[in-house]
């Protein structure tokens, strides 16, 4: 079989990736919400100051969402990975044209997400899956073997005991995040940005390698080959990470005093360890959601499974809102704002993208940044083979 090697069609697309990819972004604005609450840092980055039910939900996003949307962001961005290259073999490229159109592709990830991080929300992402691609695209050429071996080998050493972990964090909002003038933004942001690029990939290595596996073996597109893996995955990844939260978000809920520093240099690499298995937990439980949908797609589920297809430009979106509501130059709600309230927030922005998203799959457009970044792929690449006369 072969194929243009182009993009992925939306009729060719599997349920289960975009649907998960959907609801990760509501994950993600849920995971990002608290951070914008000013006050006092405590335990895991929530608010010491909030009320009873600030906490309450604190200890929800802490169990459920934190350290563990961001994993299953890595395991989908593998898995993205792993069918590009696929399509490209069946369309005939060798290793080195496919090398280099994935070259492209993160060099669009660095430049949007600089800008993102500069302009809009200083804990962007894109930026370091940019720099993961750029350096890991070898790993496309690994064995399975190999792939498990670094794999395991990255999460053994994050989950190592740490002082610097989020479990220690006790400031204000940092003002690279509330900045109060667009001078102070710059300023400030223009030095955290590469950290953020450059460190980022050693957190997201392990699920983006993961993903990569699961990619080879299209197991999300072909759920019912693999509903035992699918099944127990989804079991047991959701209780590791469950079981591995509640030492941070028992304290984030106030059921359980603050322990000691030495305990929470432990605590905090072993939240976001566990949250890895999360990630793989709650991948494999949307994609045997869409497999028993696949027959019976209604409204709801094309409508998410529509923000999976555009899911660059609604996770943007986010941070437009991000940036309006909270900056203290814009309308600075910072501190009108609770744990409750900003996740209430989180909530209608992903509603408000399940809408645009919808709107646009009913017009057939896929996304401005979905189409900026398919056309400095894919453009640029069939330019150069017309203009040398190969596959490249």
């Amino acid at each position: 079989m072969t194929t243009s090697g182009g993009p992925t069609g939306v009729g060719e697309r599997a349920l289960g990736p975009d649907l998960a990819r959907g609801f990760m972004l509501l994950f993600i604005a849920l995971a990002n919400s608290h951070y914008f609450v000013a006050g006092e840092r405590g335990f895991g980055g929530f608010p010491m100051d909030g009320s009873g039910m600030d906490r309450g939900v604190g200890m929800m996003i802490s169990t459920f969402v934190d350290g563990r949307a961001f994993p299953m962001f890595g395991v989908l961005f593998g898995y993205g990975v792993a069918q590009i290259v696929r399509r490209q073999r069946e369309a005939g490229r060798e290793w080195r044209p496919i090398r280099k159109l994935l070259w492209r592709r993160s060099l669009v990830l660095v430049v949007l997400g600089f800008f993102h991080g500069m302009f809009l929300y200083v804990g962007d992402i894109l930026a370091a899956y940019g720099v993961l691609l750029f350096i890991g695209v070898w790993a496309l050429r690994w064995k399975d073997m190999w792939l498990f071996v670094v794999a395991a080998a990255v999460l053994v050493l994050t989950a190592l005991p740490s002082d610097g972990s989020l479990a220690t964090m006790t400031e204000g909002v940092d003002p690279a995040m509330l900045p109060h003038s667009l001078a102070e933004q710059f300023e400030t942001r223009i030095i955290v940005q590469p950290f953020i690029a450059l460190l980022g990939p050693i957190g997201f290595m392990t699920p983006v390698l993961i993903g990569l596996w699961a990619g080879r073996r299209r197991i999300f597109e072909r759920p019912a080959q693999h509903l035992a893996l699918l099944r127990t995955t989804a079991v047991v990844g959701l209780t590791i990470a469950i079981v591995g939260a509640l030492p941070v978000s028992l304290v984030v809920g106030g059921i359980v005093d603050r322990p000691s520093d030495r305990a929470l240099s432990i605590f905090g690499p072993l939240h976001d360890a566990t949250g890895v298995f999360g990630g793989f937990g709650y991948a494999a439980l949307i994609v045997l959601i869409a497999h028993r949908l696949s027959d019976r797609q209604g409204p709801v589920t094309l409508a998410i499974a529509a923000v999976g297809q555009r899911s660059l430009t609604c996770y943007l979106s986010q941070s437009v809102v991000w940036a309006v509501v909270f900056t203290p130059y814009l309308l600075d709600l910072s501190g009108a704002l609770t744990t409750t309230t900003t996740a209430l927030l989180a909530i209608a922005t992903w509603l408000a993208t399940v809408l645009m998203a919808d709107r646009m799959r009913r017009a057939n457009y896929r996304g401005p940044f979905e189409k900026l970044i398919r056309w400095f792929s894919y453009r640029t690449a069939a330019t150069r083979s017309r203009s040398s006369g190969s596959l490249a």
